[in-house]
């Protein structure tokens, strides 16, 4: 008997031959405990079973129609805060920075910017203050922030102009929050998964606890929005962050 029809696979097409194999693959290398986690996830590769093409059409036309209601509505206020940001301190009013999309593809995320011009570096001498474990930093009093900048991220205004992220369709409305590549260069295996689907403005993170969660909390909810993933879904995290951002700003 052959080693493919000792995996079942004798009659199979090249495609399926090839995803089970490299799934066969993982399982081998990975502690049994974690198999279950690492099993549905291929880096670089999405799983078959979240390429239902109707539901992805229906998620990407409600991410076209709110990026475009999204954009309309936080109009008055982007305006004024771009001249806020530029009358207040050096630099431009826009952040951009590369950032790690679905099934590890990179991309340029936009924002406001809120901190101070070469923030970035400055970061290296701030490690040691960071109150969040994992891969993530986080830092609540953050001296890089500038005034016009704490304001902005306190009701998330400098979060708007990824809107033209999700446009572009490298981003969603609800989803994992996009990752930094040298954060998942030291994610473990299982973290990976977060990065199955596209990243969104909002998600599960935002809505529960935020800045209070540690980091495998924080992504074991991502995991959570994957398995269950769906419009109705979608719609309910959207309704939730509005509540959090208008009468509990910051998540608290």
């Amino acid at each position: 008997m052959t080693a493919q029809k000792r995996l079942g696979i004798a009659h199979s097409s090249p495609s399926v031959m090839h995803s089970q194999d490299r799934r066969l693959a993982i399982r081998t290398q990975v502690p049994q405990k974690d198999q279950e986690l690492v099993r549905h996830f291929v880096p670089g590769r999405i799983p078959v079973l979240l390429r239902q093409a109707n539901a992805e059409k229906l998620h990407r036309a409600m991410d076209v129609l709110g990026a475009i209601v999204g954009l309309i509505l936080f109009a008055p206020l982007l305006i004024p805060s771009m001249i806020l940001v530029k009358a207040t301190s050096k630099g431009p009013v826009f952040f951009t920075q590369i950032r790690v999309g679905r099934g590890g593809k990179l991309f340029r995320m936009y924002k406001l910017r809120t901190m101070v011009p070469g923030a970035e570096k400055l970061q290296k001498d701030l490690m040691a203050l960071n109150e969040q474990n994992g891969a993530a930093f986080k830092m609540k009093n953050d001296p890089r922030v500038t005034s016009v900048g704490k304001w902005l991220r306190r009701f998330s205004l400098d979060e708007v102009p990824q809107f033209l992220n999700v446009l572009r369709g490298e981003m969603s409305l609800v989803g994992p929050r996009p990752p930094l590549p040298r954060e998942v260069k030291s994610y473990k295996r299982w973290q990976l998964q977060r990065l199955m689907v596209k990243p969104g403005l909002t998600g599960l993170w935002q809505i529960s606890g935020r800045n209070r969660l540690d980091f495998d909390d924080w992504v074991r909810l991502d995991i959570r929005y994957i398995k269950q993933r769906n419009l109705r879904f979608d719609i309910a995290i959207m309704l939730r962050t509005f509540k959090v951002l208008f009468l509990k700003p910051n998540g608290q």
